[in-house]
This record gives C-alpha cells, sequence and structure tokens, in this order.
C-alpha cells in the first residue's frame, strides 16, 4: 500500500481523536525521537491512539496488510533487538495516560502511556506512593513488565508486583482482561515478560498510604584509591540482601573534571525514606572513609529523582545520543573485580574521550520484600539477585554546567566506530563482573538487557520456566508480532 492509501485506510478505521504522521508530518520526529537513537527501529507510519480500540484496530490493521508494528512509550529501550522492525507502524501510547485512583484508595488505573513523574505526584498529592522506575522519565508499564526496580521496592516488592490486572491487546486484535482469575497464564507471563505477549492499555495497580513526605538524601564522591574500602561498605550495607527498606544506594564510575580530568571518580548516591537522624548510622561510614565532597539534603518524595540526576528534566534523561546499557545481577560485589572494571573503564575513557559521559551504575536496592514473593508465581526470574550492576556507555561529552553535577551533552549522531568500541569495552566489563561470581550464571535484568544474551540469561534458566514461557508464546502470539523488545521466541 501506499502512504495514501495506508493513511486513507487508517483514518477511516481509527477514531477522530486518534492521530497518524508520516515522516514528511513536524510531529514525526517528536514521536520517533528515542534516548538512544543507535538502536532506534525503522519506523515508516506513527499512529497515536486515543482509545484502547484504537490500538486493537492498528494492530488488525498491521496484521492485514503484513506490516509489523511495535509499541512506544518514552522511547528508552536500548536493546538491538529493535533493528530489527524494517518499515513499521509505531504505535505510540502517550494519549492512553489517565490517572483514576479507586474510592478506596488502594489501587489506581493507569493507561498505557503513563510516565513515572506524573504518576509520583498524582499519588503524592493525595498521600499515595507506588512502586515506579527510578528514572522519573520513564514510563510506568514499560518497566513493570520486565520486573521495575524503584525506590519504594523495599517497602512493596517490585512494580510488577504491583499489578493486579491489565487490559491488553492481544497479537490478533482482541482485547483481554488479564488479572489472576481471568487468563491467569498469561496474568503470569505479563509480570516479567509482557513485552513478548501484547499491548497494555490500561493497569489496575497497587497503591499505598505515604510512609513519609520526606527523603533524605547524600551524594559524595570518592577518589580510586578509596575503592576496595568502598566496595567493602557496599557488601556490609547489601548485607547479603538485608538492606534495610528505607535504604536505596545507587554507586557509579564517572568523570568529573572539577575533582580530576585524569581518572574516573566513584560517586555515591544513597537516600533514605525518613529523617537525616534515621539514616546517619547507615551513611556515616561512607562519610567517615573520607570523600572528596559530600552534599545532602531532605526533600519531599516528589523532588527526589530531580535532586539527585535522574528527574524528568535532569540530563541522563534527555533523548538523542547514542548509549547502550550492559546488565549483570549479582549476589554481592567481588572486590577485586570491580577493581578491574574500574581499569577497565579508566581506560576506555582516556583513549576515547568520546565515550568520557559514560558511567558504570552499580544499583542497591532493598530486596528483602520482592524476595518474600513465591519465584514461580510471576514470569520474573532474577529475585535471587541482591544487585543490579549496569555498565552505560554513550557517546556524550561531559559539559559541566553546575558543581557537583556535569550534563551529557550528544555531540553528534551514532557513530558506528564509537558504537562498536563501546560495545567491546562493555562486553568486558560485564565478562569482569560475571568472572567475580563464577559459581552464578549471568543474569540480566530484561529492561536493561541489550539484546546480545541468550533467552535463558534474561528470562530464567529453568527448563519449566523456558517451557511455560514458548507455551504461552504459541497460545497468544504464534505468529511472533511481538518480537522486537528482547524476545522469547527470535
Amino acid at each position: 500500500m501506499s502512504k495514501t492509501e495506508v493513511q486513507q485506510e487508517l483514518r477511516r478505521q481509527l477514531s477522530n481523536d486518534s492521530e497518524i504522521y508520516f515522516p514528511f508530518n513536524s510531529e514525526f520526529a517528536n514521536y520517533t525521537e528515542r534516548w538512544s537513537e543507535a538502536v532506534a527501529p525503522d519506523i515508516a507510519v506513527v499512529v497515536v491512539p486515543a482509545t484502547a480500540q484504537d490500538v486493537a484496530t492498528t494492530v488488525k490493521f498491521a496484521n492485514a496488510v503484513g506490516i509489523p508494528f511495535y509499541v512506544v512509550n518514552r522511547g528508552h529501550g536500548t536493546t538491538i533487538s529493535q533493528l530489527n522492525l524494517k518499515h513499521g507502524i509505531e504505535i505510540s501510547m502517550r494519549s492512553l495516560a489517565n490517572i483514576k485512583i479507586a474510592k478506596d484508595g488502594n489501587s489506581a488505573l493507569l493507561g498505557g502511556g503513563v510516565f513515572g513523574d506524573e504518576v509520583i505526584k498524582t499519588l503524592d498529592a493525595k498521600g499515595k506512593v507506588t512502586v515506579t522506575g527510578t528514572c522519573t522519565c520513564v514510563g510506568v508499564l514499560g518497566p513493570a513488565l520486565g520486573g521495575g526496580f524503584g525506590r519504594y521496592m523495599g517497602f512493596y516488592g517490585l512494580a510488577t508486583d504491583q499489578i493486579i490486572s491489565l487490559d491488553v491487546v492481544l497479537a490478533d486484535g482482541s482485547l483481554a482482561k488479564v488479572s489472576a482469575t481471568s487468563n491467569p497464564d498469561l496474568y503470569w507471563g505479563m509480570r516479567g515478560a509482557g513485552h513478548n505477549f501484547g499491548v497494555v492499555t490500561q493497569v489496575h495497580y497497587k497503591i499505598h498510604d505515604r510512609p513519609t513526605a520526606d527523603w533524605y538524601y547524600t551524594i559524595m564522591f570518592f577518589t580510586a584509591d578509596k575503592l576496595e574500602e568502598f566496595f567493602d561498605l557496599l557488601n556490609a550495607l547489601g548485607n547479603n540482601g538485608k538492606q534495610p527498606k528505607e535504604v536505596v544506594v545507587y554507586a557509579l564510575f564517572t568523570m568529573n573534571p572539577q575533582i580530576s580530568t585524569a581518572e574516573p571518580v566513584i560517586l555515591f548516591s544513597a537516600q533514605y525514606a525518613g529523617t537525616a537522624a534515621a539514616a546517619q548510622p547507615y551513611f556515616a561510614p561512607f562519610m567517615k572513609l573520607g570523600p572528596v565532597l559530600a552534599i545532602n539534603d531532605t526533600v519531599p518524595y516528589p523532588d527526589l529523582a530531580e535532586a539527585n540526576g535522574n528527574g524528568v528534566n535532569s540530563p541522563v534523561c534527555q533523548p538523542g545520543g547514542s548509549g547502550s546499557l550492559n546488565p549483570v545481577g549479582l549476589k554481592e560485589y567481588n572486590v577485586t573485580t570491580s577493581r578491574a572494571v574500574y581499569n577497565l573503564f579508566k581506560e576506555m575513557v582516556t583513549r576515547h574521550p568520546g565515550l568520557n559521559g559514560s558511567i558504570v551504575q552499580l544499583e542497591n536496592y532493598p530486596v528483602q520484600k520482592m524476595k518474600t514473593i513465591d519465584a514461580a508465581s510471576t514470569a520474573y526470574p532474577h529475585r535471587s539477585d541482591n544487585v543490579l550492576v549496569f555498565v552505560s556507555l554513550h557517546s556524550y561529552t561531559s559539559v559541566l554546567t553546575e558543581f557537583p553535577y556535569s550534563s551529557l551533552t550528544p555531540i553528534y549522531a551514532p557513530s558506528d566506530i564509537l558504537d562498536l568500541i563501546a560495545a567491546k569495552y562493555a562486553d568486558q566489563a560485564r565478562a569482569l563482573f560475571d568472572a567475580g561470581e563464577p559459581h552464578r550464571p549471568l543474569t540480566a535484568y530484561v529492561n536493561y538487557a541489550n539484546g546480545k544474551e541468550t533467552v535463558e540469561q534474561v528470562y530464567g534458566y529453568e527448563a519449566w520456566r523456558q517451557q511455560k514461557l514458548r507455551a504461552l508464546k504459541k497460545k497468544y502470539d504464534p505468529e511472533n508480532r511481538f518480537r522486537f523488545y528482547n524476545p522469547i521466541v527470535r
């Protein structure tokens, strides 16, 4: 079909409030812009559905004319499997952004296009919270369908554990209600591998009374000579999966030219759901270690992400560069391995300054609540992991704007040469982390996976789990329409 015929037929079938854009439309670039342009799928037309029925109509149309389709919310996916989409239809979820709190205050209906910042602020105004991704610029459903780590998971579990029911458009364009009592087999699969089975137009989601209005945070910078002692402290705080539910910690290897232009520094970002006084026993050992810089403050929860550099307006959330993520799940940090990764990272940014906006990020979430949930009860496979690590490589340059933060500004369109160099270093770093726990097979969090992992590394090694996922795929998506985001069937 020609573009004109596609537009005419879609326009005839869709509701009047839906939107359709082609590359010659000025709005097309806005809807297809991605956090990492290096893995941008090939989009021929964008459909912005106004209703769940519009989503179903678009899926049926795509199937009828033989055009692949791909569902997008905020465009943060970094997996190379997206590159398999050729001349496809993007189904943008942005208009499905309703938030409706139930009368009993224990749940909310969230549209498939909502993102973290708007959910956090809407709930906070009613004294409520829930589990969303840590970066508040990302969607809620994307992370939740793959597990979903966030600041409140110590209290309530993963984002996927908040799902009560889902309204789903299946691969054939039919609409289904999915819950513990309606399509329960699919309910299992959607919570951990949901990207493989359908389009979520609305989710019924648990919300909770806000346990504290304010969060304390501290940001410290350490030089490399403190590395071994620093990782010993991280392991002690993590306490083999018994980190207190109020404590969330991120650490990074990163460049900060106002501290050093020659060596990466260690950034320690720690947050506590409560007062500064209550937080001190957990963070005082790090202060005693002797950071070269430390700042701290107490802010309302809706302001926490922005204060810590991962809010909607933060540099890390801005689109248009070239980036990849390379995850590893760990029990704890191997200190020797961590030094080797640091040395490798230093070599990379020294030899290739175009990659000096890259980071190695170490995420210590409180995982005790997550582990109380039966690992077999959802498709999410990695509940035994205590630590989530990823190597994030960017073709960015560091431009210092306000100390102690530096913004990351893209300096060119994705570079094939730098992308190959970055991939080489990322593979080496991940191999080092994996070698630090030789008794465990490599696990890769699906929302950070880069697409080169095996299905077992992403979705679990148990034979029964793989069989169950493949049976669900055969039942609900036998033609493998949903195959562009870390697919089960390749």
